[in-house]
């Protein structure tokens, strides 16, 4: 049968229940502030007469009109040449490749009159990494005005000429004198630059190269380097796995670099009556455990045993392990069922120890895993934490006399940065190249702009046997020069950076030409798998099996999807950017288990204007650093005895003031290890959070999440797994989709569109919610707005905990209740949170109502219904009323209670020329008192079908797209045209597993969903 769980929102929904009930009810949770634009008293209670009133009024009304018609004058200038690849109107897309030592993609850009404006998925052949949710918002990062514009020396402008002259003469003092000159760089992953520093060293004897990642793979790499000798990770294909295990693991997330979660989802929907099983063993609740089919909350102690224990079982070893037994049948049920798989399981861990991913190595070899290939192997992980500690010994010892730095920022990104920036004091130049004055750049001697991705040249090799290239979108904005660039001036090399890729990748690919390359972003030549294959497994394993839990709590570092390593810290599109799990924008903040936070009297509640507040806590090691005034999340699903604290927060320099939030927790990243040993206290003060989970709540919950388990997939009819609602018609219940509230249009000819999104599919990533903010403008409004229920996502992705772990054990406790008091009581403690809940991610937007019940209550008809499904919005129609959200159901209209654009108030991208160059000319900018909602990217369909139209064919399926569909690299999101009957929307609008949000309420939505099936 269909899911009957009972689903909430938040921890705080059932500890709240009459606020969030009386929130639940008000559209808008704080009054109308009418006292502050009616005036005094005095005013409020003036004597004018009713005649004089309307007399006034209709005065003003026609001066207002008149005033109106003039209008703002906007200057354009022509080009006196134009371009001839530039046609305005026109966008021109460019192939590029991304990689900033953190995320990487193969990308297309979209610019407008040679202006960069949205970033979009490679769909070539070859090109297989797609972007997040922070390569989307990188766009905006383009246009950031705290950028560096021009070099300094000595904190003072300056030029590049002094820049080179004083770094060439500081290289000639450091051999005279016998001092170190070292390169320390991210993860560079280009063929070409790792030639140059090759040359540089060479001609440099007293030169070395140290890679640094500010978030940790070396024990990963450690691992894979000693068994097959080379550098490297896995790139594991989960496409090719029926059974997949995870042991701390979020391989969703950013574990060893993300970009897996299109692999994951091809094997999570339901095909031939099979899908893949996930089980999931963490201690933090993660994107991997919310989709997990079996979740085991642990601490990282408890997943070292268990990784042993599976270990034991597959290579039938008999290595001591001492699992705690309340995970032991479990962890055997998992390790059982991936020896049984052989070559269709994978084992993956994110434990930090080398003799853990050696026992990772092992266990994969044995299996023979389809999904573990050391052939094109990935390059983007190259750091080294040892060589990194030298470095700092090295540089207080006073041995480093010249120190270029690129892509890094160790003064924040290091544990002990206070050790980094006393010996950066010592050393005699130092040289950082950088998109901001950063903290490390403050304190260098040189402060050098390099380009932003998109105005930059650059090739890539990110995994081995492929080669990419990046190349510019736009002129550089500033006065920037290529880390590259620097080197070849450095090497005495003439030309440029460009010539020099251009000549270095004839020796790289073969039967492909230099055009083709450029052309398509990507070359995919014949990757050799690396040799090797063994190690001391055994002696790893009983290393393994002697850890020790740590003392006190165990804190579990992690990065968070939208801020990741914090690169991208001053990017308001991602500051404002739900947690997929918390939903909280704004902050970074301790997560506590339910058990945890009772005992220590820690808290969550919603206040009366719909905000979340939370406890403060302080945070100290055994080394005695202290985080304090540390806000708390109460999580479900957080391990017992574990809290988790995201990295990439805390930052200053560079900033906004508004994007100077959270706390670095870098500072405790000790020694490289992602697990720290802490005691935890709660502090005073409550701590106000920008958190739309309780927010935006739809009326009703019967027919939102629909769930069913594969084996109630595969053995009942569709009627069971995915019920119908009933309504009554004249006394008699029918299905409410056979009844229409209105007389319905014929909408067979032409187009008619349909968005689908397969909940099996959608992992809550969030990449659509950034891709539908840069092509549709859509604003951000800060974080005291979000409290006020006012932000402007036109989509959201709700997130919703289950109170049961399994079917079985729900449905059966509801058969088994008797009578009224056992049915309030039985319900009352099923809507306790659980310690352990089951995950959904849900995308909302507007649904496009065929029957939309805003249309019906618009005064000014400002909202209208189209012959291709869309419900339009005539902005310059609109005067405000809100009656429109009041009716909408799924509550997915915004109100622009502000100016958002050219207002000191929210000094944020839309307040400055710069920031606005992003903004989409094929979009309006609204206005203050405008309605406005998600218009399926009209722009877009209007575009194809205008193309189409001139090159006088048929519009292809797969032609037609929205900003959310093109960026949903999961397969979760598809858009197309229902009256194409041969078109992969119609087949999915015809699945048995379709449905609609609140069937029950007759609206006919062109937004379809389809049931998740897990597989329990």
């Amino acid at each position: 049968m269909s899911s009957n769980k009972k689903y909430w929102k938040s921890v705080e929904e059932l500890e709240n229940g009459s606020i969030v009930e009386a929130l639940r009810n008000n559209e808008f949770v704080e009054a109308i502030p009418t006292d502050e634009f009616l005036g005094s008293k005095e005013a409020m209670s003036s004597s004018t007469s009713r005649r004089d009133f309307l007399k006034y009024v209709g005065f003003s009304t026609a001066a207002a009109t008149l005033a109106a018609c003039e209008g703002p004058v906007n200057k354009s200038i022509p080009y006196v040449l134009q371009p001839e690849q530039i046609i305005p109107g026109v966008a021109d897309y460019y192939a590029t490749s991304v990689f900033d030592g953190f995320d990487f993609a193969n990308l297309l850009v979209k610019t407008r009159e040679g202006r960069p404006i949205k970033i979009d998925n490679n769909t070539i052949s070859g090109a297989k990494f797609t972007a997040n949710a922070r390569i989307h918002a990188s766009i905006l990062s383009l246009y950031d005005n705290m950028r560096l514009k021009e070099p300094k020396i000595g904190g003072k402008d300056s030029t590049w000429s002094a820049v080179d002259s004083k770094i060439k003469s500081s290289i000639v003092d450091a051999k005279a004198k016998g001092g170190q000159v070292v390169l320390l760089t991210n993860t560079l992953a280009s063929p070409s630059t790792e030639k140059l520093i090759g040359q540089f060293i060479a001609s440099n004897p007293n030169a070395k190269h140290i890679v640094y990642d500010a978030v940790s793979s070396s024990e990963a790499l450690d691992a894979f380097e000693t068994v097959y000798g080379e550098r490297a990770l896995v790139d594991y294909d989960f496409s090719k796995a029926s059974l997949i295990v995870s042991v701390g693991a979020d391989f969703l997330g950013d574990w060893q670099g993300g970009g897996y979660d299109s692999g994951y989802t091809q094997g999570r929907v339901p095909k031939n009556g099979k899908m893949s099983r996930h089980f999931q063993l963490e201690a933090n609740m993660t994107l991997s455990g919310a989709a997990a089919d079996k979740r085991l909350p642990m601490s990282t102690a408890n997943q070292k045993q268990a990784l042993v224990h599976i270990y034991n079982i597959v290579t039938g070893s008999a290595v001591a392990v001492s699992l705690e037994e309340k995970f032991k049948s479990e962890v055997t049920k998992a390790a059982q069922q991936l020896k049984s798989a052989g070559s269709k399981g994978v084992l993956v861990s994110g434990i930090q120890d080398k003799n853990a991913q050696l026992l990772v190595l092992a266990i994969n070899q044995v299996l023979a895993s389809e999904a573990f290939s050391t052939t094109g192997t990935r390059q983007i992980r190259k750091g080294s934490n040892e060589k990194v500690a030298q470095l700092v010994k090295d540089m207080k010892a006073g041995s480093v006399h010249t120190l270029i730095m690129s892509g890094v920022n160790p003064v924040y990104t290091l544990a002990d940065s206070a050790s980094f920036a006393e010996g950066l004091k010592k050393v005699t130049t130092s040289v950082s190249l950088t998109l901001k004055e950063d903290e490390t750049a403050l304190l260098s001697t040189i402060a050098a702009p390099v380009p932003h991705y998109l105005e930059a040249w650059g090739d890539l090799s990110l995994t081995k046997g492929t080669y990419s290239l990046t190349q510019p979108t736009i002129r550089p904005l500033f006065d920037t020069k290529q880390f590259q660039d620097v080197l070849m001036s450095l090497n005495g090399m003439s030309g440029t950076y460009y010539d020099y890729i251009k000549a270095n990748s004839s020796s790289i690919v073969s039967g492909a030409t230099w055009n083709k390359i450029l052309h398509d972003g990507v070359f995919v030549g014949a990757a050799q798998s690396v040799s090797g294959g063994s190690a001391d497994f055994s002696a790893a394993a009983s290393a393994l099996a002697k850890s020790k839990a740590v003392a006190g709590f165990e804190l579990v570092l992690y990065t968070k999807t939208g801020m990741g390593d914090g690169q991208q810290a001053n990017n308001p599109w991602l500051q404002e950017f739900p947690d997929p799990i918390t939903r909280v924008s704004w902050d970074n903040y301790v997560t506590v288990s339910n058990a945890d936070a009772k005992a220590l009297t820690m808290s969550n509640e919603i206040v009366a204007n719909g905000g979340l507040n939370g406890s403060y806590a302080t945070i100290t090691t055994v080394d005695g650093v202290k985080l304090e005034n540390v806000p708390v999340i109460v999580q479900p699903g957080q391990a017992v005895g574990t809290i988790g604290l995201a990295l990439g927060y805390g930052r200053k320099a560079a900033l906004k003031e508004e994007m100077q939030v959270g706390i670095n927790a870098y500072s405790i990243y000790k020694d490289f290890n992602d697990v720290q040993s802490v005691t935890l206290e709660k502090a005073s003060g409550d701590h106000e959070f920008a958190c739309v989970q309780g927010q935006k709540t739809l009326m009703g919950r019967g027919d939102i999440i629909k769930e069913t388990t594969l084996e109630i997939f595969n053995t009942k009819d569709a009627k069971v797994w995915n019920e119908v609602p009933m309504v009554s018609l004249n006394h008699e219940e029918v299905e409410a989709t056979t009844v229409d509230l209105w007389t319905s249009f014929d909408r067979s000819v032409g187009h008619h569109f349909n968005l689908s999104i397969d909940l099996n599919a959608c992992t809550g990533c969030g990449a659509c919610v950034i891709a539908c903010h840069a092509e549709n403008n859509v604003p951000v409004v800060g974080k005291s707005e979000i409290r006020r229920s006012r932000d402007m996502h036109w989509l959201r992705i709700d997130r919703y905990y289950s109170s049961e772990s399994t079917f079985e054990g729900d449905n059966e406790r509801k058969e088994s209740i008797s009578g009224l008091s056992s049915s309030l009581s039985t319900f009352n403690e099923m809507e306790k949170a659980g310690d352990n809940p089951q995950v959904s991610f849900q995308p909302v937007m507007c649904q496009h109502c065929n029957h939309a019940p805003c249309e019906t209550v618009c005064p000014v008809a400002a909202t209208s219904h189209s012959r291709q499904g869309q419900n339009h919005m005539a902005y310059n129609r609109c005067v405000g009323t809100r009656y429109c959200a009041n009716n909408c159901p799924y509550k997915v209209r915004r109100f622009n209670w502000f100016l958002y654009n050219k207002n000191s108030e929210f000094d944020y991208h839309m307040n400055d020329d710069l920031g606005r160059m992003v903004l989409n000319p094929d979009v309006n900018v609204r206005s203050r008192g405008v309605m406005e909602k998600c218009s399926m990217c009209i722009q877009m369909t209007q575009a194809t079908i205008l193309n189409a139209k001139r090159e006088g064919r048929e519009v292809v399926d797969g032609e037609f797209q929205t900003a959310c569909s093109n960026a949903c690299s999961n397969g979760a999101m598809a858009f197309g045209d229902v009256n194409d009957k041969e078109s992969q929307i119609t087949k999915l609008a015809e699945d048995e597993r379709m449905y609609h949000l609140l069937e029950h309420v007759g609206t006919k939505p062109n937004v379809i969903y389809h049931v998740k099936v897990r597989n329990t």
